[in-house]
């Protein structure tokens, strides 16, 4: 049967309504239909595994680590790969099998759980399990965000599950969150109170993460970055995994390849460990959504670790390669579960054979600003604050995209006044992290505290800030917040910002078109969120004209 696709989980979905035909990022009908019937299969294991764990049994890592996977994979711009998605859907209902069978009662369990269909049912069913089945539209607005939020929570946490860190505590809550929007009695207080919940173990997993990293690689120190091109051929590698990174970069030495990052793996030149590479050549382009004009001029393969592939071009897809939750049909898969050591001897013949990378801009830009070197500089952001040499911190995280209304985060950085400096973290930076903003008394104007995924350490420096001047509340620094998003990562760090606290975030450039006109109101009346105004409009709001 053909399926009726409706998807608005990402910020460019279609008029800011809804995806019906095919979705802004490419995905097709088919394609989405599967995704859902993952998200449903996924809640119905969840809601078994929440079950196991209310008879006081144990569920083990690699179950943890296959929803987590699952949901990764419908993130916006990860998956597109039918086939794959089906095997996903089909592992998650033979564990799902196998786990009921280890339940003393299945009483209660939702349909979710229950069902168990062959693969000549799938299509039927994903008709049938999507967004809109939920008919009330404020109950389906506090699921999605919820199930966005969990999403976004998933993906940090794999990120540190494959550097063997694991938070059994976090999984139960995100598999708990996942059964608890398939349950028909919870009321919309209740959602609302999940809502703020999934903010709270947004933060632990952000935390998680930054410890695995950490742990691993060293805290990230400020360091320029080349954004120009060597002699040599050339790997780029885009996404956000730093473990893919350290195989790649450990088996392309010796072998006369560089390797390049995009995107947001930029940040990861900001690691100690990482610099150790002496063929880890500097970074390429912008933000994800140019990919396919700098894919093509890259002119060797390229390896997507996560989110933020679109549909390749044919100039390039022979040279693109994906791994973990990624899939595009037609590009080569690396496989490889956690703790092994993928093999991307492949991509590095390719490399060998290709030209060097076509230049596209010469110079660097800096960055590492994470938490612990933003604390090794606190007295002298401190004294900065107090001589009211800096006036302000512009909060400026998130992702960057394709509309064309995204030109108003350069433009308002371009207009900010010189005594402010603007803390960052995600692709969005793009947008600004190129210009000529000088700096306050050597401290730069843009302080970059690396991925997406590294939001956490704009949390703890604010923190930070609220202990050193001795504040009772978070908002009475001198920190405005004027966020880009894009898609589902971005939701629970905008989730967990308001578990901390944090009130009147202007969420841009539109709102999230999964957010119910009830729903809206509460965000707006409880925690002062808003739109995205003109630039001199938004500058006189801050009190910065």
């Amino acid at each position: 049967m053909e399926n009726k696709m409706f998807c608005y989980q990402c910020q460019e979905t279609a008029g800011c309504k809804g995806c019906t035909v095919r979705g802004v990022c490419g995905k097709t009908a088919d394609v989405a239909a599967m995704q859902d019937l993952l998200v449903y299969v996924t809640k119905g294991l969840s809601a078994v595994t929440t079950a196991l764990r209310a008879e006081g049994k144990e569920v083990s890592a690699q179950v943890n680590h296959l929803v987590t996977v699952n949901l990764f994979t419908t993130i916006t711009n990860a998956n597109f790969d039918k086939d794959a998605i089906k095997d996903r859907v089909t592992k998650t209902l033979a564990v799902k099998k196998d786990l009921l069978g280890s339940l003393a009662s299945e009483n209660g369990l939702p349909q979710a759980a229950l069902w168990n269909g062959s693969e000549d049912e799938y299509e039927t069913k994903a008709a049938l399990v999507g967004v809109l089945a939920t008919e009330n539209e404020d109950i389906r607005s506090l699921r999605e965000l919820i199930t966005y939020g969990v999403k976004g929570l998933a993906a940090y946490t794999k990120h540190a599950n494959a550097l063997l860190e694991d938070d059994p505590e976090t999984d139960a809550f995100i598999q708990k969150a996942l059964a608890k929007t398939l349950d028909d009695s919870l009321t919309v207080d209740d959602l609302v109170a999940l809502t703020l919940e999934t903010g709270k173990y947004g933060v632990n997993g952000m935390a998680l993460l930054d410890k695995a990293n950490t742990q691993a690689y060293g805290n990230p120190e400020v360091t320029k970055v080349d954004i120009g091109v060597r002699s040599n051929p050339g790997i780029l590698i885009s996404g956000h995994d730093l473990r893919d990174l350290e195989m790649l970069l450990d088996q392309t030495q010796g072998t006369g390849v560089d390797v390049y990052t995009h995107s947001e793996m930029l940040p990861a030149h900001y690691y100690p460990k990482f610099k150790k590479y002496s063929n880890f050549a500097g970074n390429y382009g912008n933000a994800w959504w140019k990919q396919g004009e700098e894919f093509e001029k890259f002119n060797g393969p390229i390896l997507m670790t996560t989110n933020c592939i679109i549909p390749p071009k044919d100039s390039y897809k022979d040279r693109l390669y994906t791994t973990g939750a990624v899939g595009y049909p037609g590009c080569k898969h690396i496989d490889g579960e956690y703790g092994q050591v993928k093999d991307f001897s492949e991509i590095i013949e390719q490399a060998k054979k290709c030209p060097a990378p076509t230049e596209l801009e010469k110079g660097e830009i800096v960055g590492g600003f994470a938490h612990e070197q933003v604390f090794a500089l606190a007295d002298k952001v401190v004294d900065a604050v107090k001589s009211g040499a800096i006036r302000k911190f512009i909060v400026m995280a998130g992702c960057d995209g394709r509309a064309k209304s995204r030109s108003y985060y350069t433009e308002f950085a371009q207009k900010l006044p010189k005594d402010t400096v603007i803390l960052t973290a995600g692709c969005a930076k793009y947008k600004y992290n190129k210009l000529p903003l000088g700096d306050i008394g050597g401290i730069p104007r843009v302080l970059d505290a690396g991925q997406c995924n590294d939001c956490y350490s704009l949390a703890l420096i604010a923190l930070k800030l609220k202990e050193v001047f001795g504040l009772d509340d978070i908002n009475d620094l001198p920190i405005v917040f004027n966020i880009a998003w894009y898609e589902q990562k971005a939701v629970i760090v905008l989730l967990a910002l308001l578990y901390l606290g944090v009130k009147n975030i202007h969420l841009g450039p539109t709102l999230p078109a999964f957010l119910s006109p009830n729903v809206a109101n509460v965000l707006v009346e409880n925690f002062g969120i808003a739109g995205m105004g003109t630039v001199d409009e938004d500058l006189k709001l801050f009190g910065l004209d």
